[in-house]
C-alpha cells in the first residue's frame, strides 16, 4: 500500500460524491445568510455534491425542527443548519443561540445524522460580515466540508460495522 500525500488525504475526506445533503437558511439577516449559502453551496457543487436541496426557516430558533423533520428518514447524508445570530440588549440573544445549538446538537445525536452548527453567534454586525464576507473568513465553506467529511465517516462507519 503505497503512502497517501496529506493533499489526497484531505481530497478523499471532501469527496462528496453521491451524497445527498440539505442546507436550512434562515431569514433573519439575510444579507449574512446569503453570503454564507452561497459559499456552501459553491462548495458541495465543486467538491461533487451528488444532490443538495434548500429549505428557508424564519430565524435561528426554528432551525432545530427543520432539521429534525429532514433527518426522519434516510434522504440525507448530512443536515447544514445555517443561521446568525447579532447579540443586542436583552437576553434574547443568549436563549436563541443556545437552543438552536442544543436542538441542533440533539436532532444529530438521536438520528446519527450529521447536523452541521453553522449557526454564526456574535457579538456585533461587523463581526458577522467578517465571517461571512467570501473575501474575508467565509464560514460557510468550513461548514459544507465538515458536513461532507462528516458524511463520509459516517458512511465508513456504518460500512465497517455492518457491512
Amino acid at each position: 500500500m503505497r503512502n497517501q500525500s496529506l493533499q489526497e488525504a484531505i481530497d478523499g475526506v471532501h469527496n462528496a460524491k453521491g451524497k445527498r445533503f440539505g442546507v436550512v437558511t434562515t431569514r433573519w439577516n439575510d444579507d449574512i445568510i446569503g453570503m454564507l449559502k452561497t459559499s456552501c453551496l459553491e462548495t458541495l457543487k465543486a467538491q461533487s455534491a451528488g444532490a443538495v436541496e434548500e429549505f428557508i426557516v424564519p430565524g435561528a430558533f426554528e432551525l432545530p425542527v427543520a432539521c429534525k423533520t429532514l433527518v426522519s428518514g434516510p434522504r440525507y447524508n448530512a443536515i447544514i443548519a445555517i443561521g446568525c445570530v447579532i447579540r443586542g440588549d436583552t437576553p434574547h440573544f443568549d436563549y436563541v443561540a443556545g437552543e438552536a445549538a442544543r436542538g441542533i446538537t440533539d436532532v444529530s445525536l438521536m438520528s446519527g445524522v450529521p447536523v452541521i452548527f453553522g449557526v454564526l453567534t456574535v457579538n456585533n454586525r461587523e463581526q458577522a460580515v467578517t465571517r461571512a464576507d467570501p473575501a474575508q473568513d467565509n464560514k460557510g465553506r468550513e461548514f459544507a466540508l465538515a458536513a461532507i467529511e462528516m458524511a463520509n465517516l459516517v458512511t465508513s462507519i456504518k460500512e465497517k460495522s455492518y457491512g
